[in-house]
C-alpha cells in the first residue's frame, strides 16, 4: 500500500509528550507530524498508509505498560517497531503572561499528571482545587483560552508537558514539579510491515508469542527459548488475546537483532512450540547498551555448528 513519506502520527493533542518524543526522534526531524485523538487513530493510520508511522507512548517506569498500544500491537493488522526513545516525564506548573504563583486558584491536569504532581500540590498549592481533563495538553488550551470551570471560574494553571507552554502561549510558574524526578516514558515509532532497520550490535527485539493450549510449562518452553540460545530478556509481559475467558498471549522484549544467529534460532524454536508469535520488529536500543555476548553464541559460532553437522550428514 502506497504510505506518505514525510507525514508521522503522534498521540495529540499538540503539545503532548508524545509530541515532544516524535520531535527528538533523529529520523523525524524534518518530518510533518500530525495529531491524533487516541493511539487507535494514530496506528490506523499506518495500517492505511495515511502517514509513514506513528509515535504512541508503550510504556512508562512509574505507571508500567500502556495497555492501549500493547492491545493495539497484540490484536490489531501487524505493525513493525522501528525506533525506541525513552522520554523523561516533567511536568510544568504554566499559566497565562502575567499570572503570578500566589494567585492560581484553580489548576487542570490529567489525572496520571496529578498523581505524579501531588506532593508539589500540596506543599505549595495546598487549598487549590485540581480538575482532571482528557489530557495535559487540553489542560494547558483550557488555560489559555481561560475555559470556565464547573464553578464558572476561569482555570488559573494546568500541569502539562514543557512543551505544551511553547503550543499554547503560556508561560512557566514552575518547573520539574513531579514526584518522581527519574520518571521515564519509553515511545516506539510504529510503520508498516516491511525489513526492519540494520543491526547496530545495540539492538532490541520485540515479539508476540500465543501459547499453543494452556498447559502447564507452557510459559517455561517459551522461556526455555530465549535461556538456551544466551537471550536476554528485557520486558515480558502476559495479556488477554480477546479470543475468550483465559486466552492470553506473552508480549517480549529482547536483547539482539534478528539478523543475529541466536535471535533468528529463538524465533524458529519459539515458532514450534507457540500458535503463532507476531514479530513486531528489531530496532536500536535507546540506552545505546551493546550487551555480552556469551560463550557460543556468536553468529560465528552458530555458523561453525551449522557446518559441522553438515559434513556428519555429508560423512565428509
Amino acid at each position: 500500500m502506497p504510505v506518505s513519506s514525510d507525514r508521522y502520527a503522534y498521540l495529540g493533542p499538540q503539545g503532548s509528550f508524545a509530541e515532544a518524543a516524535a520531535r527528538r526522534l533523529p529520523s523525524l526531524v524534518n518530518a510533518e507530524l500530525e495529531p491524533h485523538s487516541t493511539v487507535h487513530a494514530a496506528i490506523d493510520a499506518v495500517r492505511s498508509g495515511d502517514v509513514a508511522g506513528a509515535v504512541v507512548p508503550l510504556e512508562n517506569s512509574v505507571e508500567g505498560s500502556v495497555n492501549t498500544t500493547l492491545d493495539e500491537l497484540i490484536r490489531g493488522e501487524p505493525v513493525l517497531i522501528s525506533a525506541e526513545l525513552l522520554l523523561p516525564v516533567t511536568f510544568t506548573l504554566m499559566s497565562r503572561p502575567g499570572t503570578e504563583l500566589a494567585a492560581v486558584r484553580h489548576v487542570i491536569t490529567h489525572p496520571v499528571a496529578e498523581a505524579q504532581c501531588r506532593t508539589w500540590l500540596s506543599k505549595n498549592l495546598p487549598d487549590v482545587p485540581v480538575s482532571l481533563g482528557s489530557s495535559t495538553s487540553a489542560a494547558a488550551e483550557a488555560v489559555a483560552t481561560q475555559s470556565a470551570s464547573l464553578d464558572g471560574t476561569p482555570y488559573d494553571a494546568a500541569i502539562a508537558a514543557p512543551i505544551a507552554a511553547e503550543h499554547y502561549g503560556l508561560v512557566a510558574l514552575a518547573d520539574d514539579i513531579g514526584d518522581d524526578h527519574e520518571a521515564m516514558t519509553r515511545f516506539v515509532l510504529l510503520t508498516q510491515a516491511g525489513r526492519p532497520p540494520r543491526a547496530t550490535g545495540s539492538d532490541k527485539t520485540s515479539t508476540v508469542a500465543y501459547i499453543r493450549d494452556d498447559h502447564p510449562g507452557a510459559l517455561l518452553e517459551i522461556l526455555e527459548q530465549f535461556a538456551t540460545r544466551g537471550v536476554n530478556l528485557t520486558r515480558i509481559e502476559s495479556r488477554p488475546t480477546g479470543n475468550g475467558m483465559g486466552r492470553y498471549c506473552f508480549v517480549v522484549d529482547f536483547e539482539g537483532h534478528v539478523n543475529d544467529a541466536r535471535v533468528g534460532e529463538a524465533l524458529m524454536g519459539l515458532r514450534r512450540v507457540c500458535a503463532e508469535v507476531r514479530y513486531l520488529g528489531s530496532y536500536p536500543r535507546a540506552d545505546g547498551v551493546r550487551p555480552p555476548i556469551g560463550r557460543g553464541m556468536t553468529n560465528d559460532d552458530f555458523r561453525h555448528a551449522a557446518e559441522w553437522l553438515e559434513s556428519l550428514r555429508n560423512g565428509s
